[in-house]
């Protein structure tokens, strides 16, 4: 009969759904099924292509990889996808699937009694994704990938001035290759049952105190409120009593006559203890979150989290308790339930850097940057601690491990507790799973370009000898050579 005939009497093409028999067939499997096809037509083979991830373990946190639709994610969007669909999981890959991905085509084929093609009738090609254009340096990827190749940590480089990041980089990490294909069940089970979680994007989705960090915040904050002037002192000899009780310093013969300068430069924490005390929790809380702690950037891809700014209303909501004045001074050295992620470091370090300019971190071009937002920050105050910063590196101070000839680095080294230590201990002395966490924030600036770097190493020990190395490195790297090729991979 006609074939128009034919398909009228039918609401819809008629079609046989295929059953899927095996996947990852061998050579030799296939060249055994084509001899075979002639006796046995209903079995067919089947190519598609897959992703491959030729920087997989470099890459794999910030671009995520492709797995199997679920029944959720189907319900969720809306019949867009279907079952069988590879659909981003994570990273930009699920950030930007609905763009990465295109459209599916359809061929309708008339068989004979055997299956076999004998005419195709209708044909709609599929269509392409688009092009997603990154603002990654995979130079500066694979640089930060080796130095954490056997650290747990992250690291972000980002500039400070349009919010590009270049480097995103959580350790450890895995292979996403492993789920181009069906994962296996013994591959899965051993990835979650990793040490340290290496699925975790540590990036955007764990979050620790700050340490030391926060001290650049406190600077700017006893300025901006005029609790403090650049020439006002503490006396550090090595502890303090502050409400009753002792608070000590990180250098047991403490540091003498300090002004925030000297405090920022040599991380004195007795001046920042008293200077705690002086602004109170709520401002503190102020001024943290101006600088973006407490709420996520907005950075363009899943799983952020927002960290946690305490306070008093906090305390009660959540604790059931109010707010005890110790442990204000704690939080003034970065310490206590002060909680942030390395992306809002770096966010923070943005602000100093572009003087008092809030930037919205993003990974792509694909949509116009946000245009950056002024902080209601002291100038004054920002240029008195880009000073003290930039001593840190280059004036004998904790940070002098950073130090690029050349090159004006300014950067703040900080090391978070894990345990609570009442007398001065070697970090290096404990367990692994004690060890105190290491930051280095930084950034540079050659006169041209500027770039912020952070780097954080959980029970890494010092700040100054874990984190501090790999911002040099990254640095020498991306101010090695003006003709460098810095366009984004």
């Amino acid at each position: 009969e006609d074939l128009d005939e034919v398909l009228g009497r039918y609401d819809t093409v008629p079609s046989f759904t295929p059953v899927l028999m095996a996947e990852d067939l061998s050579l030799s499997e296939v060249a055994r099924l084509g001899v075979s096809a002639l006796e046995h037509p209903e079995f067919e083979i089947d190519a598609r292509d897959l992703r491959l991830y030729r920087h997989g373990l470099q890459t794999a946190h910030v671009l995520g990889h492709l797995g199997e639709v679920t029944e959720r994610e189907m319900e969720r969007s809306e019949d867009f996808y279907q079952a069988g669909d590879m659909v981003g999981k994570k990273g930009v890959e699920a950030a930007f699937d609905v763009h990465l991905r295109g459209e599916d085509g359809e061929r309708v084929v008339v068989v004979d009694s055997r299956g076999r093609p004998v005419e195709v009738y209708a044909e709609e090609p599929a269509e392409a994704g688009r092009a997603l254009r990154l603002t990654l340096d995979l130079e500066l990827q694979q640089t930060a990938a080796r130095y954490m190749s056997d650290k747990i940590g992250a690291v972000v480089a980002m500039d400070p001035d349009s919010g590009e990041i270049l480097t995103l980089l959580s350790s450890p990490s895995f292979d996403r290759n492993l789920f181009s294909r069906r994962l296996q069940q013994s591959d899965w089970l051993e990835l979650i049952n990793a040490p340290f979680d290496p699925l975790q994007n540590r990036t955007v989705q764990n979050a620790h105190s700050p340490g030391s960090v926060f001290k650049i915040i406190m600077g700017v904050a006893g300025m901006t409120d005029g609790i403090v002037s650049e020439s006002d002192t503490a006396y550090c000899v090595g502890a303090t009593r502050i409400y009753g009780r002792r608070f000590r310093c990180w250098k047991r013969a403490g540091h003498g006559y300090v002004n925030l300068h000297q405090a920022i430069k040599g991380s004195c924490d007795v001046y920042f203890y008293h200077l705690g005390q002086k602004l109170g929790i709520e401002r503190i809380a102020h001024y943290a979150r101006l600088f973006g702690f407490g709420t996520r950037t907005g950075i363009d891809i899943g799983g952020e989290i927002a960290g946690l700014v305490p306070d008093p209303a906090w305390s009660q909501k959540v604790r059931s308790t109010p707010w005890y004045p110790g442990e204000t001074i704690s939080v003034a050295i970065g310490q206590g339930p002060i909680l942030t992620t390395p992306i809002q470091i770096a966010s923070m370090m943005a602000i100093v850097a572009n003087g008092g300019y809030r930037v919205e971190p993003h990974l792509t071009t694909l949509e116009p940057a946000a245009p950056p937002r002024p902080v209601a920050l002291d100038q004054r105050a920002l240029g008195v601690v880009r000073e003290a910063l930039w001593a840190v590196v280059n004036d004998k101070g904790t940070g002098r491990n950073a130090r690029v000839e050349g090159i004006d680095v300014h950067g703040k080294t900080g090391t978070v507790q894990v345990v609570r230590q009442e007398t001065w201990i070697d970090s290096e002395d404990l367990a692994l799973e004690h060890r105190d966490h290491a930051w280095f924030a930084s950034f540079a600036d050659d006169g041209e370009k500027r770039l912020v770097v952070v780097v954080f190493v959980e029970h890494g020990g010092k700040g100054s000898v874990m984190a501090a190395p790999l911002a040099r490195q990254l640095y020498e790297s991306y101010y090695a050579d003006s003709q460098r090729d810095s366009e984004p991979a």
